[in-house]
């Protein structure tokens, strides 16, 4: 499949053929929907925790005796309906994590853009190169792309210094190497800018 490339004016400067293996598969949503949980399970922290009866404060002495005040009798101070006592089945910590096979994964990642190919929702750029690091200039720039979110995806970070550092004022534009690309990022951004020399080390890496 062929594409246009435009550079950073939005005109028109080549063309490239990207691979239909990558960019024009049959798109399995249910499988985008397991990435996208396995990457917020992969990053949730599990350090909530409440205390179990080992842990609180307390002794294991009687409040009260056993017979004579009316009360239910007790054993301890530290049971869930004591005041200041345990939490029955409270969370403890834990790895919320869950394993993805590398195959589902690199599908997936192929599923997101072949999605985003298909809206016509991805840019092939000739190169994130530029002049000077003056957020106002590029900022005007981009505004010729139309777009609410952008992620841009590139593969040689010497050459975007001073795209990254227009760029890191801008609202709702993220930058991300071909090495961590990824099925939430590029779901959530509203237009995917890829960098024409990245096109082979992504295909590469998903083939």
């Amino acid at each position: 499949m062929k594409k246009q490339v435009v550079n950073l004016q939005n005109k028109l400067v080549n063309e490239v053929e990207i691979p239909d293996s990558i960019f024009n598969i049959k798109i399995f949503p249910d499988l985008i929907h397991q990435y996208i949980r396995y990457q917020g399970a992969k990053n949730r922290q599990g350090s909530h925790k409440t205390k179990s009866r080992s842990e609180v404060k307390g002794g294991s002495k009687k409040p009260f005796s056993q017979k004579g005040t009316g009360n239910a009798r007790q054993g301890s101070s530290k049971p869930p309906h004591s005041r200041g006592g345990a939490v029955s089945m409270g969370p403890q910590n834990r790895d919320h994590s869950f394993s993805l096979n590398k195959k589902e994964k690199k599908l997936a990642i192929r599923c997101a853009l072949s999605a985003k190919n298909n809206n016509k929702e991805i840019i092939f750029l000739d190169s994130l190169e530029l002049k000077n690091h003056k957020t106002k200039e590029l900022f005007k720039t981009l505004n010729k792309f139309e777009f609410t979110s952008a992620l841009f995806l590139y593969s040689e970070e010497k050459k975007i210094i001073n795209f990254k550092r227009a760029s890191a004022n801008i609202p709702k534009l993220n930058i991300l190497s071909e090495k961590g690309i990824n099925v939430k990022d590029l779901i959530l951004h509203d237009k995917i800018f890829i960098v024409q020399d990245s096109i082979n080390s992504i295909s590469k890496r998903l083939s």
